[in-house]
């Protein structure tokens, strides 16, 4: 297959966003919209001033700016919005089913309601699935630097709303937070039938995978970029389809690869992982989901069965119901048969 009809297919395919934080598709002008809707000043004179010190070196580096810009979340509408945002240009990108982060304890912290933000969020949702066509559901993030008592504070706080996300995560700063500092809130969240994900592996070591595994019984492990680097590790992900989010774009942002086309994926999908392609934070690392297409299939020599592979692995990898990937994967068959 040429490359522009390469292209064209990862393009129009069908497929799920597994690894999306909401708050990272915060884009600069929705930021200062709803800073003038609520009277919040910023630390920088324009957009295009925000937009200039996207210029990260680590995760850390990100992440401070990414909090700052979550500060003009105040109201219900506020979050409403910014999904509402984010499920437009899922729409163009032709994804069906997305799986989003949030992350509570920002918005809690500043004396935001936990109700005020899974209800705006909520809402998104319902309103994607019922003019869009996107299967939408939420899952709650902890944040790692905090400690578990803050997690179990959140959880607490979310326990009304226990019929409006699916499962918890684990994100923020990862080196220094192992899984095991969260282990007790896990289980937790476990006996009230929540799915299980953690993000281990972007900048933090192989270890860090296994406790997420052993320690947090993830199903799903987001990035786990750094799995390649022990084959014991890597067997077991292979022998028990775990699920990789990976999100290229996000990680040469973050210089944990220097360029996109140093990137693994492609040795992953060799090896017989269960990798996706995701966005993580589109509006600060460049490219929203067809964006990380486009740029990894033009860096990487991946071909049209790769194609076919990440779109499959995005469905099974979600939290789907039986009946849901029955769906989707009858039309990512009729998609594939019909571009031949």
């Amino acid at each position: 297959m040429s490359p522009d009809r390469l292209q064209l297919l990862v393009r129009d395919m069908p497929k799920a966003e597994l690894h999306i934080h909401i708050e990272g598709s915060l884009e600069p002008e929705l930021i200062f919209a709803l800073a003038q809707r609520n009277g919040v000043a910023l630390a920088y004179s324009d957009v295009e001033a925000l937009r200039a010190a996207y210029a990260f070196t680590n995760l850390q580096s990100f992440l401070d700016i990414y909090y700052a810009g979550a500060s003009v979340l105040l109201k219900e509408q506020d979050f409403f919005d910014m999904a509402w945002a984010y499920f437009m240009r899922a729409k163009a990108d032709n994804v069906t089913r997305a799986e989003l982060f949030f992350d509570p304890q920002t918005h809690t912290e500043r004396g935001v309601a936990f109700a005020t933000v899974i209800d705006g969020l909520h809402r998104a949702c319902i309103a994607a699935q019922s003019e869009l066509g996107i299967e939408a559901e939420l899952i709650l993030c902890f944040l790692r630097h905090l400690d578990e008592a803050s997690a179990f504070a959140t959880l607490e706080e979310a326990r009304p709303h226990l019929g409006k996300f699916i499962g918890i995560g684990l994100d923020s700063s990862e080196v220094g937070h192992p899984p095991e500092k969260f282990a007790k809130v896990f289980a937790d969240a476990r006996k009230l039938g929540l799915r299980a994900v953690a993000h281990a592996g972007e900048e933090g070591p192989p270890a860090y995978i296994w406790s997420a595994l052993d320690v947090l019984k993830v199903e799903r492990i987001d990035h786990g970029v750094q799995s390649l680097k022990d084959p014991k590790l890597v067997a077991r992900l292979v022998a028990e389809r775990v699920p990789l989010t990976v999100c290229p774009l996000s990680n040469v942002k973050l210089c944990v690869f220097d360029k996109l086309g140093a990137h693994n994926l492609k040795t992953m999908l060799d090896r017989g992982i269960v990798a996706t392609i995701n966005s993580d934070d589109p509006a600060y690392f460049g490219g929203y989901i067809n964006q990380n297409f486009a740029e990894t299939f033009a860096a990487l020599p991946l071909d049209a069965n790769d194609a076919v592979a990440l779109a499959r692995n995005s469905f099974e990898a979600s939290f789907a119901t039986p009946a849901q990937k029955h769906a989707h994967r009858l039309a990512l068959d009729a998609f594939f048969e019909a571009r031949g």
